[in-house]
């Protein structure tokens, strides 16, 4: 898939909290995304990869809208017919980014739902499998209509201002195909799928939604201690902590 833009976006804030993870995590990337473009969105300067652009927009902080405003940032800077998210605290393989689905729904938001995730506060380390929920860090979307759909939904945002406060609004933003109608925008429609080999989603006291969870997050049904074509959960949890 040569008509694929990476928007990979970063508040930048474990650069000074674990940059030994970010660099593990970056280094990984550059080899799932091979030889398509990439454009971060940053709050600091930020640059690694060769077909790459930085649109850093300064220190805005972090927040639930922030971050939808610099994916919203990257896609309209993108010139690719799809996009595909990126975050700085995800593995992601190469098929995730070079599916066979990528191209063939042209008016559908495409979730990969193999994922799995890692707890930094579990020890031993396991990868916990959790395939119920779409997540906007696995979407991979038409670019037009995924500029639309935010754009709507931060119009529709000034209106509901007016009248609830900002906690209860964000309660309904979500991921992208899950919230609309509750938010009171249009619904467009989703296709989710499965790559053979997972992405793995770390949670860890760094990452932002740790501020509002914490350690209240589910752990999945199934819990493995090794994965194919990733090898054990120890190994992977040193890409985090030495």
């Amino acid at each position: 898939m040569d008509n694929l833009t990476i928007i990979y976006y970063t508040s930048n804030f474990m650069d000074d909290t674990n940059p030994y993870f970010l660099e593990n995590t970056k280094k990984y990337l550059l080899k799932a995304i091979g030889d398509l473009p990439m454009v971060i969105v940053s709050q600091k300067p930020t640059m690694f990869g060769d077909n790459t652009i930085n649109e850093c927009i300064g220190d805005i902080g972090r927040s639930h809208l922030n971050i939808y405003k610099q994916m919203l940032i990257g896609a309209k800077i993108a010139t690719t017919e799809y996009v595909a998210l990126a975050e700085d605290d995800i593995l992601y393989s190469y098929e995730h980014f070079h599916n066979e689905y990528i191209g063939k729904y042209p008016d559908k938001f495409l979730y990969d739902m193999n994922k799995v995730s890692m707890f930094s506060w579990i020890k031993p380390p396991l990868f916990s499998f959790r395939h119920d929920r779409m997540v906007v860090n696995q979407l991979i979307a038409p670019r037009k209509l995924f500029i639309e759909a935010l754009e709507e939904r931060f119009k529709r945002v000034e209106e509901l201002l007016k009248t609830q406060p900002l906690e209860k609004i964000i309660k309904y933003w979500g991921d992208l195909g899950r919230y609309e109608r509750l938010l009171g925008v249009t619904v467009r429609p989703t296709k989710t799928f499965m790559c053979k080999m997972p992405s793995i989603v770390f949670s860890h006291v760094d990452a932002y939604g740790y501020l509002s969870q914490g350690k209240k997050k589910r752990l999945g049904d199934l819990r493995i201690t090794s994965l194919q074509g990733w090898g054990d959960a120890e190994t992977i949890y040193r890409l985090y902590e030495k």
